[in-house]
């Protein structure tokens, strides 16, 4: 039945693609696979976020982050979404992945060094959403990585209302946090940065 989906060895399986393949649609179908096991809270969600911790697959899925390839980019930045809601997750994807999802993100001169689609860039910021949501020490991670420029950026001058909403969450989130509020006023930003009238 649909419990062999939720098997530790069905997850070895699809980590084990994830390192092997080369190829982007079957890259996209794993990371896709586990971004659906990993949804939700119910039990088996709960145990495939925690397998994939113990399979040691978050360091494969973050290294997938710099794939050049835009669909698995957006499926493996929901799958690490899905398995942040597990807390020790959270704090591991916090920790190694924060950099590479920012280098994902659109600057002022250029979309990003891959020209990522809106609904790619929409997934990453939901994703950095999600690691800094009751996590202050995620959202500084994301401020050490120079993420707040890209994320004002975003937000001022994004043709995307949809990219303009999701950083503006995300900015909102990191200012809702009065014990970062300092080191954000010395690196020269004020409370109009982070409440973006959308």
């Amino acid at each position: 039945g649909f419990e062999l989906l939720y098997q530790p060895d069905v997850v070895r399986l699809y980590l084990s693609i994830l390192t092997e393949s080369q190829n982007f649609n079957t890259l996209e179908a794993a990371a896709g696979a586990l971004q659906n096991l990993s949804a939700g809270n119910w039990t088996w969600s709960t145990y495939i976020r925690a397998t994939v911790r113990k399979e040691r697959g978050l360091p494969v899925l973050v290294e997938l982050l710099q794939s050049d390839s835009d669909k698995v980019v957006r499926a493996v930045s929901i799958a690490l979404r899905n398995l942040s809601m597990d807390r020790r997750n959270k704090d591991l994807i916090g920790s190694y992945a924060m950099g590479e999802l920012v280098r994902n993100l659109p600057s002022r001169q250029q979309r990003s060094a891959k020209n990522l689609e809106e609904d790619t860039v929409v997934a990453v910021l939901n994703t950095i959403h999600e690691i800094i949501t009751d996590s202050s020490e995620n959202a500084r991670s994301l401020i050490q990585t120079q993420g707040i420029q890209k994320l004002v950026a975003i937000s001022k001058s994004s043709q995307s209302p949809r990219e303009t909403k999701a950083a503006s969450h995300v900015l909102q989130m990191i200012w809702s946090y009065k014990e970062l509020r300092n080191a954000l006023q010395k690196d020269g930003w004020n409370k109009s940065h982070f409440q973006v009238k959308m």
